[in-house]
């Protein structure tokens, strides 16, 4: 039986990954804060990955140890006490470290954004390119795996889910779109991802992400699920800009979309992650998934990423006159 420890478990993603490992017929242990309960089958040990004693109740060997920190300290302090009792070691980074983001089909070797030094300003691309560096000290026992946006049901970030909600919501009303011309969309299914992280096989580095599709093909694949039939208005960039309205995410945004100079973040290659086994959802599946758990959890809930109606309908007010 494999033995497999996630620093983590009891979140969205490392949940997920603990459930994959699970239904292969794994023994999982979570360490983890505990204020929310790991998947059922897990062993929960409680430990704050702030505090120096965190993995002094981890006492044995692993086949795999499993991390997604954003923390380069918490991935550090992992290597030094758990490396030399883990036999493969998975470490979810993310295709934010790239460096360049206005380069289309770039692959694992494009270069790197500057590592987080100790007592910089917390900042998620280079904590986790930090991170990358302390997990190397594992040589040939690690894979790195960099997803780009996980997108499924439960996504905590709202990015993704706000154009299901978006069109739902609207019915017969029209929705505010930014342009898509030469922008794309690419994403990978939290379940897809949690499968390719459940492999002690693979080594290296890995990007983790579907292949890229049009902007427009998405919102048009969004519409269609929702049977939005409402006209769409198109907003271009230096107005949206002009109007407060963010790209990406958070409040007042337009999840999904981004400056043009960063297209290249939405068409990386994923060449590796093809060659070695990873799986693609289809997006429409997808879509369809997130629209049934959008209006499962509120289509006008508090978001953390989006417009309110009450904005939208102000901005197209706007936009229109």
């Amino acid at each position: 039986m494999t033995d497999v420890l996630i620093l983590g478990g009891t979140g969205w993603l490392s949940g997920r990954i603990a459930r994959r490992w699970l239904d292969d017929g794994a023994r999982v242990t979570c360490l983890a804060r505990g204020e929310r309960p790991a998947p059922d089958g897990a062993v929960l040990v409680r430990g704050d990955r702030d505090d120096t004693g965190a993995y002094d109740r981890l006492d044995r060997d692993w086949d795999e140890v499993v991390d997604v920190s954003s923390r380069a300290w918490h991935v550090r302090d992992a290597v030094a006490a758990l490396g030399d009792r883990a036999a493969h070691w998975t470490y979810i980074s993310s295709m934010s470290v790239y460096a360049d983001a206005d380069v289309h089909g770039a692959d694992e070797s494009a270069p790197l954004d500057p590592p987080a030094q100790d007592g910089d300003e917390y900042e998620y691309a280079a904590q986790k390119v930090a991170a990358e560096g302390f997990v190397h000290a594992l040589d040939d026992r690690v894979h790195i795996i960099r997803p780009g946006l996980i997108v499924g049901p439960g996504d905590p970030s709202d990015r993704f889910g706000y154009w299901a909600a978006a069109f739902d919501r609207a019915g017969t009303e029209p929705v505010l779109v930014p342009s898509g011309d030469g922008r794309f969309v690419q994403v990978i299914d939290v379940d897809d991802l949690a499968s390719f992280a459940a492999n002690t096989e693979l080594t290296g580095i890995r990007n983790a992400i579907g292949d890229p599709r049009p902007f427009d093909d998405v919102l048009a694949a969004f519409r269609t699920a929702a049977a939005h039939t409402g006209p769409t208005v198109v907003a271009d960039d230096e107005w949206l800009e002009a109007h407060g309205v963010q790209p990406w995410m958070g409040e007042k945004s337009l999840p999904l979309w981004l400056p043009i100079e960063w297209s290249g973040f939405m068409t990386r290659s994923n060449a590796a992650f093809r060659a070695a086994g990873g799986t693609q959802t289809a997006v429409e599946s997808i879509i369809t998934r997130v629209l049934e758990d959008e209006r499962a959890r509120g289509l006008d809930r508090p978001r953390r990423a989006g417009l309110t109606r009450s904005e939208e309908r102000e901005l197209l007010e706007e936009l229109a006159s």
